[in-house]
């Protein structure tokens, strides 16, 4: 597939031309454009037939008499401009060919095939979002934040993030070679990953952290993604631990890239009442303002007095920002680590006639407070930021059966302070309840 630049560069060019001559460029002593044609067109900028003419002048020029004729059938020509088209408007929308659009379908699964990576285009660079548990990134050590330089061999700073995208993916087995930048450290290095089939196991590291002193209980569950049977799994994990005498609970969404919006929705059901506004969405047509609501579930009893703490990083995104952010302005728990990516927008997919689709950004996210996600984030109501060694060791912890002994015994003896300031948040909570009367029980 020819890139979408050239295509779209030339046709500005023919645009030019066609104003004069639909054959023909204008010569050097061509008459300037007067007030009145300029009026026109002017005008003509956002008349749809008078563009759309243009475009498709252009597109029978190009497929006429450039000079390749073999390279620019109809079909290429067209999806390179949508390619442009949607890129242009911002990082998320993309156009989908339709074996693009079979893979998205198939993302939700909790299976797929890749490198495990989620990335975005930050300040004009291409960085990870998160590396995904058990994928060939995240076992090679590539971190939150990295900047991928090259893929390949091929740098990144020219390319869009759907062309990223499409260069990150491929067949399983397949090897793929990025050129990794760690910000923090300024070190470069070299990773050659192999494409494997992922399987998301969304709910991790469910454990109890007891504290003899005060008599707390606490919970921990990390959420890796939300995908469909997310939140149900949840439930189940909850249960058990409640079983264990759990009287607080740590949701750990650091890294988390987000996922599903009806299992973001559905996860705070588990701790809020049927009915609460969870988030809204805000966009130009009035199908795309929508108010998210938690809904009543004969198989789930909210959690309604359970103290809960969120941790948060900048690899929290979409839909773990939704989460975060509700629980909080619901004071339903506390954030607490670093303020979040800041991917608070709605993409619509929309298919078309050959089964290609649009992936279209219609709207934005705000919370129950009304404050918009996008590029803003959700602070943390604690802040607590890791140093690179920290973040080297979580990692490790993460992904340990990929790493030798030595390393693991390393990790485990440096402190998490994230997790550390949240332990003692909620056995603050704990006490100050048992204070004030023994506290309430969940119901």
């Amino acid at each position: 597939m020819r890139s979408a630049v050239p295509v779209l560069t030339l046709f500005l060019t023919l645009t030019l031309a066609l104003a004069q001559d639909p054959r023909k460029a204008p010569t050097p002593g061509a008459p300037k454009v007067d007030a009145e044609q300029q009026e026109k067109i002017d005008k003509d900028e956002d008349n749809a037939y008078a563009n759309l003419q243009i475009f498709a002048k252009a597109l029978q020029l190009i497929r006429q008499d450039y000079v390749e004729g073999g390279k620019v059938s109809y079909r290429e020509l067209t999806y390179s401009a949508l390619k442009g088209m949607l890129s242009a408007l911002d990082p998320h929308s993309q156009f989908l060919e339709p074996e693009g659009f079979k893979e998205m379908q198939d993302d939700t699964r909790s299976r797929y095939d890749g490198l495990g990576l989620v990335v975005s285009t930050q300040n004009g660079v291409l960085a990870v979002v998160t590396p995904l548990d058990g994928g060939p990134a995240a076992k090679a050590g590539i971190m939150s934040g990295d900047v991928i330089v090259k893929i390949n061999g091929k740098p990144t700073d020219k390319l869009d993030v759907n062309e990223a995208v499409g260069l990150l993916k491929g067949k399983p087995n397949e090897k793929c070679l990025l050129t990794v930048l760690r910000p923090s450290t300024r070190e470069v290095k070299e990773h050659e990953l192999t494409r494997t089939e992922i399987k998301v196991d969304t709910v991790k590291d469910v454990r109890l952290i007891t504290d003899a002193t005060s008599g707390a209980k606490i919970g921990f569950v990390r959420i890796t993604q939300f995908n469909e049977p997310t939140a149900e799994d949840l439930a189940k994990r909850l249960d058990e631990l409640t079983k264990q005498g759990m009287n607080a609970l740590i949701l750990d969404v650091r890294n988390n890239p987000g996922g599903l919006l009806n299992s973001a929705v559905d996860v705070c059901a588990l701790f809020v009442q049927p009915g609460t506004m969870v988030c809204y969405t805000d966009g130009r047509a009035p199908s795309a303002n929508r108010i998210y609501r938690t809904a009543a579930s004969p198989n789930v009893k909210p959690r309604l007095d359970l103290p809960i703490a969120v941790l948060i990083n900048n690899g929290s995104a979409s839909g773990a920002e939704i989460v975060a952010g509700a629980l909080k302005d619901l004071n339903r728990a506390i954030a607490v680590g670093e303020k979040t990516f800041g991917k608070g927008s709605v993409q619509s997919v929309i298919s078309l006639p050959d089964n290609s689709a649009l992936r279209l950004t219609t709207a934005k996210y705000f919370t129950p407070s009304r404050q918009v996600i996008h590029e803003k984030g959700i602070e943390p109501s604690i802040r607590s930021v890791l140093t690179p060694e920290q973040e080297r060791a979580l990692s490790i912890r993460r992904n340990a059966d990929q790493h030798a002994e030595a390393e693991r015994r390393e990790a485990e003896a440096i402190r998490d302070p994230q997790l550390d300031r949240a332990v003692d948040a909620l056995k603050g909570m704990l006490i100050y309840r048992q204070q004030q009367g023994g506290g309430k029980k969940d119901k």
